[in-house]
């Protein structure tokens, strides 16, 4: 009781690093890379300003930057050359993500290298599945879809695989193509509570991913909802999942420590583009310090539980600790 019991005591800057219950090391952070096949030189995402698209040909420049950095993983979206109704140009051998992971593989070979498997980029609609008659989206055609990219991610070279689309059963699907292919020592990275979020606005850009009708609330969860995210970790989980990740990050603290609590799981988080353009637009205006609301935010997500964090300032982070 006060004044025997000074929480102030230790808040000295000599006694903080004694007693910090949470830290954050570069070790923690995931680069995401967006390779377009359709570029000869960077292209700036406008919406989110000082992040770019990268040509193909600069894959293995990028991969380099990130590695030298100490940051240990990317992964990896593409944007192919041509799309079509049911994401042909996902599953390719010689696509755009299988041709860039073979070439950061073959120059960068201690990069672990995270491919995202998902359809959404590679559609002509923009969808994360098959279409069906009347516009909706058919889960177990697309399960078959996912089992031959995600073969074709890891025969390029992937080192995990991160099934994104939020399809019943899609654990399983790719586990048992895997495993069928020879490929059993890949790991899953599910994005096994993903929301219906607002915050994915500036990704849509950046991957070229706009859906042309509806949305994705039918497959993407409700951000209302939290006992459900334990149920889908929980079947993830029992279909084979290695890690699992909770998307977005920020406005679900509360579900990366639900999930963390329950499963004691390598717990992956995204922190994903509507977090990273808000930060950017804040700091552009003078409202916050960029680099110290990074940081916070940052840690606040290791603190919730995340293991590992995908973030858009992954290769900032990196140079503000480096120092």
């Amino acid at each position: 009781m006060f004044p025997t019991t000074r929480m102030r005591r230790l808040r000295s800057s000599k006694f903080r690093p004694l007693v910090r219950e949470t830290t954050l090391d570069v070790k923690d952070l995931i680069c995401p890379v967006f390779v377009d096949e359709t570029i000869d030189e960077p292209l700036e995402i406008s919406s989110m300003p000082g992040y770019y698209r990268v040509p193909l040909n600069m894959a293995v420049d990028e991969a380099e930057c990130i590695r030298d950095l100490g940051i240990p993983a990317l992964i990896l979206f593409g944007i192919p050359a041509e799309k079509d109704e049911t994401g042909t140009h996902a599953y390719g051998d010689d696509d755009v993500i299988q041709k860039a992971v073979r070439a950061i593989k073959k120059d960068v070979s201690d990069m672990v290298v995270i491919t995202d498997l998902c359809l959404c980029e590679y559609t002509s609609h923009g969808h994360c599945g098959v279409i069906g008659d009347n516009q909706e989206i058919l889960n177990d055609p697309t399960l078959d879809l996912l089992g031959k990219t995600a073969v074709s991610h890891a025969r390029a070279g992937a080192d995990i695989v991160a099934p994104s689309g939020m399809m019943d059963g899609m654990v399983g699907a790719i586990r048992s193509a895997l495993d069928e292919s020879n490929f059993s020592e890949t790991p899953i990275m599910s994005y096994a509570a993903k929301y219906s979020s607002a915050f994915y606005g500036p990704f849509r850009e950046a991957a070229d991913s706009g859906f042309a009708f509806g949305d994705r609330s039918t497959y993407q969860m409700d951000p209302g909802n939290s006992d459900e995210a334990i149920r889908e970790v929980e079947l993830d989980v029992a279909e084979g999942a290695d890690i699992i990740m909770v998307k977005p990050a920020m406005p679900y603290l509360d579900i990366i420590y639900r999930v963390k609590e329950t499963f004691l799981m390598p717990t992956a988080a995204y922190q994903v583009s509507g977090e990273y353009s808000m930060i950017k637009a804040a700091a552009k205006m003078g409202w916050l310090d960029e680099q110290k609301v990074v940081y916070e935010s940052l840690l606040s997500i290791k603190r919730a539980g995340a293991d590992m964090i995908i973030t858009y300032f992954a290769k900032d982070m990196a140079k503000m600790l480096g120092e």
